[in-house]
């Protein structure tokens, strides 16, 4: 169907677009095959390195989120990725646990794995992320497999790519879609009707700065999975990965806005970005913790067009501050 057709009348939507939470629960069920893989360097950078210092109001700044959250009426989360530190199975539960995902208050959502919760190959293959994601994993797909899947939210349609592997070597944090999933993402977007398709996933296109990603730190087909993404009219990027959240309206990786969420949880970065499309207008409020209060407030706001297009010249926007 045709991008340029009319949208469907639809009421607006709200999101609340979060990621990198990175939960560590006291007792983990370590295991000896745990201290000759990629856990061993992770442990050592969270006790001794700072990292895990860093992220230790995480649970009360999320619980503090999801409160906030729970008390906002018809809003649909958008989580893209790193629940855990190390990919166990006590930090998945824990974090869908703080995030309500399940349970008497829960919240709807979609949700796609970051490369801490594929942290090894054997967290990769255990699906313990699609487990305790379930339920911010419904919707539309082709055949059986997971991803990607899409979302009928209100006025948009939300496309979750699962861009993380689970990778041997403790300084490679690269990940990749594969050509399966691009294959099925291609069929996908032909599928749907022509609501913006606002993609999903925890690796981003590219840095603040417009420069690329490492090679180690980065995504491996990336210009696969913009071809796919601008041949399937994708009009938005919602991402991850990086802890300093940014937006760009366009790059020279991708012909679409690029909006990073950055940390909920991290000392000092910690913030989530409230969104509300109307038609093809995206308005975004980026909300910051305050521990003084231990709730969130408005920090900067900006506004995006969301229309699948032709690459243009690269432009970062000034958000304006509150």
């Amino acid at each position: 169907m045709s991008n340029s057709a009319a949208i469907p009348d639809r009421p607006a939507v709200r999101l609340a677009h979060l990621s990198d939470v990175h939960i560590c629960p006291a007792n983990l069920d370590w295991r000896l095959a745990d201290w000759f893989n990629k856990r061993l360097t992770g442990w050592f950078n969270l006790r001794w390195l700072g990292r895990g210092k860093s992220f230790h109001l995480a649970e009360r700044v999320l619980s503090a989120l999801a409160a906030e959250l729970g008390q906002r009426p018809q809003v649909h989360v958008v989580f893209s990725g790193d629940a855990t530190s190390l990919g166990f199975a006590e930090e998945c539960e824990r974090a869908a646990e703080l995030l309500r995902v399940r349970g008497p208050h829960a919240l709807p959502g979609i949700a796609v794995p970051g490369n801490h919760d594929y942290y090894t190959r054997g967290a990769a293959r255990s699906g313990l992320f699609e487990r305790y994601f379930a339920p911010w994993q419904t919707g539309e797909r082709v055949g059986d497999a997971v991803y990607p899947f899409a979302q009928d939210v209100g006025p948009v349609w939300l496309i979750g790519v699962n861009s993380s592997t689970g990778n041997r070597w403790f300084w490679d944090a690269a990940g990749s879609v594969g050509q399966d999933q691009l294959a099925r993402l291609a069929i996908l977007l032909k599928r749907l009707d022509n609501r913006p398709r606002i993609l999903v996933t925890h690796y981003p296109a590219c840095l603040a700065s417009g420069e690329p990603e490492k090679r180690y730190h980065g995504l491996r087909d990336l210009t696969d999975l913009v071809r796919v993404a601008r041949e399937g009219g994708i009009c938005l990027w919602l991402h991850g990965h990086r802890h300093t959240a940014y937006h760009l309206t366009c790059s020279r990786f991708a012909p679409f806005p690029l909006v990073c969420a950055g940390t909920a949880t991290q000392e000092g970065r910690w913030s989530y970005g409230d969104y509300t499309i109307t038609g093809r207008h995206f308005h975004a409020v980026r909300r910051v913790y305050s521990p003084a209060d231990d709730c969130f407030v408005d920090h900067e706001i900006f506004d995006l067009d969301l229309v699948a297009g032709l690459p243009r010249e690269e432009k970062v926007t000034s958000p304006k501050l509150l």
